[in-house]
């Protein structure tokens, strides 16, 4: 896929930072080698550690050469987001109302406290300067979101909105701007956040189940302090990439940077090391309490050393991959889950593999469904049909599996059928 971006927008490093002063010469040095990797090739892979490195991407101009070619797709040529009609005059999209109350509760943090962070703690020098919009132009950016969030859902009409996308959404806007959010918003909800867009919130769900598995690996002790405790205390975080929780501009712009170069799995990881980091805070709270462990894992510490999590992320993520996480934690997770699909060379995906992959998430949120509806059923006449009925059962459904096109899934789903009747058939 050419990836080649021709944007408008400039990405050279600056002499100077905001305030007049000159950049230090490794500052210069990293943005013009973030340049230089989004050009003409592009080098990807140079590029992704150099937004996993420290400090990222280093300022926007840079990131809106880069996050594109992070998400895989290009700037030039044909429709970015995969049709040509205006779309303000595609069908109204079920969300809208929802969306509109949320836009006007956005931009709480920023650009109110909007900064131009370029740091020097060994690199670069902290800047922090405050841009105070009056609100007209606040109003102004409230429509400008507003009109990506419902142009994206009115193209990808299947997409179900979510509270917290306004979230992620307000930041692709202040980075890349009104022209370009679209595109970017479009990748990145299909192709990286499709499990928080489906019709059900089992999949998001899905994700949490792996929480536990990341902190047994790296932490038994602190993972069986909190078993008492379901994992949904990381959903508000994770479900809108932490960008609701992170209220410094340049930090949530710095974390988008880190989880763009990464699979989609990363941002559990991440919040996982959160969790490790509050070992001593926890284990102050009785584990026979998880109402109150509840309530402080849901809300993030503050301040977060961003760069020191990202790090320990890192480590994390490559001391204890996915696949080599106890409890086949990752072999339940489905293999049309944004977990897996964003292992591996995921950025060759285009919107179309992302609506197909949609499409195969519902279907087969459907069938868990209609076997949740099967295990009732059996549960409630589960004595005289333990022998005949389960031989009847498994060969009805070998048979509907198959006409249907499911043989992929067959396995799946008479694994779960077995366990389940292996339980009943012990009453």
């Amino acid at each position: 896929m050419d990836h080649t971006n021709n944007s408008s927008s400039s990405c050279s490093a600056p002499l100077k930072d905001v305030e007049g002063q000159s950049l230090s010469p490794a500052a210069r040095a990293k943005v013009d080698r973030i340049c230089k990797a989004c050009q003409d090739g592009p080098d990807t892979e140079a590029l992704l550690q150099l937004a996993i490195s420290e400090h990222g991407l280093v300022y926007d101009e840079a990131r809106r050469k880069a996050w594109p070619i992070l998400l895989g797709y290009s700037v030039t040529g044909g429709s970015p987001l995969g049709y040509n009609a205006d779309w303000h005059d595609l069908p109204r999209h079920k969300d809208e109302d929802q969306v509109r109350l949320d836009v006007d509760r956005s931009f709480v943090y920023y650009p109110k406290s909007w900064y131009y962070s370029i740091r020097q703690d060994r690199l670069y020098r902290l800047v922090d300067v405050t841009v105070d919009e009056t609100d007209r132009q606040l109003d102004r950016r409230k429509e400008e979101l507003s009109s990506v969030i419902t142009q994206v859902l009115r193209s990808h009409p299947m997409l179900s909105y979510f509270q917290g996308f306004h979230d992620i959404v307000q930041v692709f806007l202040l980075v890349l701007g009104a022209d370009e959010a679209p595109a970017a918003v479009s990748h990145l909800s299909l192709l990286r956040i499709r499990d928080f867009m489906l019709p059900s919130l089992s999949a998001s769900l899905a994700h949490l189940r792996l929480l536990p598995s990341i902190l047994h690996a790296a932490d038994a002790n602190l993972c069986h302090h909190l078993s008492q405790t379901q994992p949904f205390f990381a959903l508000a975080a994770t479900i809108c990439l932490y960008a609701h929780d992170i209220e410094e501009y340049g930090d949530i712009a710095r974390l988008f940077d880190f989880l763009l170069a990464h699979s989609a799995v990363v941002s559990l990881y991440l919040f996982a090391v959160i969790v490790l980091s509050r070992r001593e805070e926890l284990f102050d709270i009785p584990a026979d309490e998880p109402e109150m462990l509840h309530s402080v894992l849901s809300k993030l510490p503050k301040p977060l050393d961003l760069e020191a999590l990202i790090s320990e992320t890192t480590s994390l993520y490559a001391k204890f991959p996915p696949e080599s996480l106890p409890f086949r934690a990752w072999a339940k997770i489905s293999p049309f889950s944004v977990l897996k699909t964003t292992r591996g060379s995921f950025r060759q995906q285009t919107l179309k593999d992302g609506v197909e992959l949609f499409e195969k998430q519902v279907a087969q949120l459907h069938r868990e469904q209609m076997l949740e509806q099967v295990r009732a059923t059996f549960w409630k006449y589960r004595r005289p049909t333990r022998r005949v009925g389960l031989a009847i059962f498994i060969g009805v459904m070998a048979f509907w599996l198959r006409r249907n096109g499911f043989e992929t899934y067959a396995g799946f789903a008479f694994q779960k059928l077995w366990g389940y009747f292996r339980i009943i058939g012990r009453q």
